[in-house]
């Protein structure tokens, strides 16, 4: 078993076709995104004594958020911690290791709900499936660097792009599932959490299986590296524990962690805040959830690769500049009641929220190289741990402070969403200070 984890069992032999890969990367990460499909079940865990409506007993949303932000939290702690571990030993070993985390995550809180002890859950989805998110999201990445050198945005683009397509799936999956395991005195999330992480442990375990990564003198027919390269693209490489000392590093750790913070903020609470805005049913809100999620998706491919023609730098220009404009305006589609303006104002917003992340990867590949890319891209994640806590907590936590203070729920996130608009002018100016890196912090080769 152990022999077949190991890195040298992966290296793939001559005329293995490299967009065998692709659909390996996808198994883990159309897996991992339900995580963006979490908000399905905050408000159905906020009923689990009440059934029909919440009990003294039963859990807060502002209590079920930290489920959210520890898994981010751990997402971005394993990601830094077991990058050289991914990079040393293999996708394969790493996605091994994911799908039990993950899928043992998914187990522990089914548990805990049954209990009804909520410390249980922060610790199954939180600690053990955060742990799971962190090496299932960074194990395939370098390795689809590594076979697309010719196209590192678009090759990583695939990669993430399941990951923001996951909740595509899973949300309308969970809704189906809480429906058939509910009855007039029982709310079936438990069993919903264990028939997932049971089904996410097959599908990672064929991801696992049919990974390889290239020989050391690999490169695609017919390719050769530019002799010219071009601006904020070296050929040279930085060590990771260089690259966590240059100011190119930090400023994208900002750029990252600015974007994550705006979109994951919505994204964790989409569904209970389409619900509040504006009265739609569960189902309706799970249906923008999705359609929310399929924009994450397809903006993961489409930014990462128009990267690839405009530069890194520029495409995380039009985020923030755009994102400013649609964060302001999505208080107005509350005040109109337009259901369709807040729609394609949040879709266009997980478009980029996306991007940020499929596009990052090729964007440290362009200032430190190819060499430990996946383990610096490990250590940047750190970005989105802190985004994975701030993010919610903000909108929850300020929704609350509203309501409190007499606001209309449907107005609880208006605030919210101006900050989220200035978050994006610190990730802007960020962005403008990024600069190549000085050749002293390069490995002599």
């Amino acid at each position: 078993m152990f022999g077949f984890l190991a890195r040298e069992r992966t290296v793939a032999g001559p005329g293995f076709n490299r967009w065998m890969v692709p659909p390996a990367a996808l198994c883990i990460h159309l897996c991992i995104g339900q995580a963006y499909a979490l908000s399905v079940f905050n408000l159905p865990m906020t009923k689990l004594i009440g059934i029909t409506e919440s009990a003294p007993e039963d859990w807060l949303l502002t209590q079920l958020g930290w489920i959210f932000s520890l898994a981010i939290v751990f997402l971005g702690l394993s990601a830094a911690l077991f990058g050289r571990w991914v990079e040393e030993g293999g996708p394969r070993r790493a996605m091994f290791a994911a799908a039990l985390c993950w899928s043992g995550g998914f187990l522990v809180s089914a548990l805990g709900m049954h209990l009804h002890n909520i410390w249980f859950v922060y610790l199954g989805y939180g600690v053990l499936g955060g742990i799971g998110l962190g090496l299932g999201y960074i194990s395939p990445v370098s390795t689809l660097i590594k076979w697309f050198p010719d196209r590192p945005g678009m090759a990583t683009g695939m990669a993430i792009m399941g990951f923001g397509g996951g909740a595509f799936i899973a949300s309308p999956l969970s809704v189906s599932l809480m429906g058939m395991f509910s009855s007039s005195t029982h709310i079936g999330v438990a069993e919903t959490f264990v028939c997932l992480g049971l089904i996410y442990l097959v599908f990672m375990m064929v991801g696992a299986a049919i990974v390889r990564v290239p020989a050391e003198d690999w490169k695609p027919a017919g390719w050769q590296p530019s002799a010219q390269p071009k601006k904020l693209m070296t050929s040279a490489n930085v060590h990771v524990n260089e690259a966590w000392k240059t100011p190119q590093f930090w400023c994208i750790w900002v750029v990252l962690c600015m974007n994550v913070t705006a979109g994951i903020g919505v994204l964790g609470q989409a569904s209970a805040m389409s619900q509040e805005m504006f009265g739609v049913t569960a189902a309706v809100a799970g249906g923008i959830v999705g359609f929310m999620s399929l924009s994450n998706m397809l903006g993961r491919f489409f930014w990462a690769s128009l990267s690839d023609l405009i530069g890194r730098k520029n495409t995380y220009f039009c985020f923030f500049i755009l994102g400013i404009g649609l964060y302001s305006l999505v208080p107005h589609t509350g005040s109109l009641g337009s259901v369709g303006l807040f729609v394609i104002c949040t879709a266009v917003i997980m478009t980029m929220y996306g991007g940020g992340f499929a596009t990052v990867p090729a964007y440290l590949k362009d200032m430190f190289g190819t060499k430990y890319v996946g383990a610096i891209h490990g250590r940047l994640l750190t970005a989105w741990a802190v985004a994975g806590v701030l993010g919610p907590v903000l909108v929850n936590y300020i929704r609350q402070y509203q309501i409190d203070s007499g606001i209309p729920k449907a107005e609880a996130y208006n605030t919210t969403m101006y900050i989220m608009a200035g978050l994006l002018v610190v990730g802007l100016i960020a962005n403008s200070m990024i600069k190549a890196v000085d050749s002293r912090h390069h490995l002599a080769e």
